[in-house]
């Protein structure tokens, strides 16, 4: 099935605003076994028009994200109600939705947001609980008449409408439309703390060797995503050669991150982490704390970037920060060691490192990293990490 991506969005154009739409889209519709043939970036006005009509005419569905919004370069509806020579009439529900949306906000509803009830002839409307912009579903019987083979699907731009959106209401035709769906699977296997390369070598040439698999990587941060695709059969076969080569590095197989996947397990042992930070800058704490339910594993968190901090909150010796310095070893320990302490926590992590660009020396270079952990009943460790990076 040939899919293609329209979004609009003069911001998206500028750079003003990063297109994780299309990103997710994409990731979204491959998990279908469906790799989107085009994506199109167009600004505001007119331009919608011309890049709308092509993919209509070459394509089997097409996606449009944005220009469902209430000003006069909001032009999706309207475009898509003009090629395909349908009036526009105002939809009594939309309008009621408009109004209890505001009224529930305590604010008056602009005139100009009527423009978002106005609805092509033909055209399904798709409830949109999150925002003011329903989208809009052009089933392929209505350009037919014109030329047109395609379904068309209208969807807001912003991603907290834009999702369920298409989770609801896209995903459910899709499964229908798409016969290979059904025998079709997609698995990420997330590793961490081994490099792309190492990954190439350690497994890449046999698993290109398996007929029929589709292989692919994504680089996030601090760990790299192995994409499996193909049927069923061989992408477990597949997965069985990363385990067994990998597994001591696998944090997921269904994209949860590292700190998911950690409060999980806290949560589910009935267990607490704190954290100390000096070159993080309090990174960590905001990682995990980004999780939802995360407040059951976490409490307590130390940003210590000044060495009177590491002294006052986690009980740091000046003598051991005068005599190795805050970027140490030792002082990793005495800092993970404190946070356990006076946080009562059942684990702690502690890190302290040089971050650029200026700070280092020739014994201790920009880029050093010392990382601890400390656990009750459980001995100390400390390990020296070198990231030459940028901050």
């Amino acid at each position: 099935m040939r899919i293609e991506l329209v979004n609009t969005g003069t911001e998206l154009v500028l750079g003003d605003t990063i297109n994780t739409n299309a990103a997710w889209l994409g990731q979204r519709l491959a998990a279908f076994g469906v790799t989107v043939m085009r994506q199109t970036i167009v600004p505001d006005g007119i331009a919608v028009r011309e890049a709308m009509e092509e993919a209509i005419k070459r394509s089997e569905v097409v996606l449009v994200t944005g220009g469902l919004g209430p000003t006069n370069d909001d032009l999706s509806r309207e475009t898509a109600a003009d090629l395909f020579a349908l009036p526009m009439t105002q939809d009594d529900a939309i309008t009621a939705h408009l109004t209890d949306f505001f009224e529930k906000r305590g604010k008056t509803m602009s005139i100009a947001n009527l423009r978002q009830a106005q609805v092509p002839q033909g055209a399904e409307v798709l409830p949109n609980p999150f925002g003011t912009a329903p989208g809009l579903y052009f089933p392929a019987e209505i350009g037919a008449v014109m030329g047109f083979h395609c379904h068309v699907f209208l969807l807001p731009g912003p991603p907290r409408e834009l999702k369920p959106m298409m989770e609801n209401h896209v995903e459910p035709r899709l499964r229908e439309w798409l016969s290979l769906g059904a025998n079709w699977r997609m698995r990420y296997l997330k590793v961490t703390g081994v490099g792309e390369s190492d990954i190439v070598d350690k497994v890449e040439k046999d698993l290109e060797a398996i007929d029929g698999l589709d292989l692919g990587y994504c680089i996030g941060k601090g760990d790299v995503d192995i994409r499996l695709s193909g049927i069923p059969e061989i992408v477990e076969k597949a997965g069985d050669l990363v385990r067994e080569r990998l597994g001591e590095f696998i944090v997921s197989e269904d994209r949860r991150v590292i700190e998911e996947v950690i409060v999980a397990k806290l949560v589910e042992l009935g267990q607490t982490v704190a954290t100390a930070e000096s070159c993080t800058g309090g990174l960590i704490a905001n990682r995990i704390t980004d999780v939802s339910g995360s407040s059951a594993a976490f409490g307590h968190g130390f940003v210590t970037y000044a060495n009177e901090a590491k002294m006052a909150h986690l009980g740091v010796s000046e003598a051991l920060l005068a005599e190795h310095g805050a970027v140490s070893e030792p002082v990793a320990r005495a800092m993970v060691e404190g946070c356990l302490k006076v946080s009562g926590a059942d684990h702690a992590l502690a890190v302290t490192g040089i971050a650029g660009p200026t700070g280092g020396s020739e014994e201790k270079p920009v880029g050093t990293v010392f990382l601890a952990l400390a656990s009750k009943d459980a001995p100390t460790r400390v390990v020296k990490r070198f990231s030459p990076t940028t901050r």
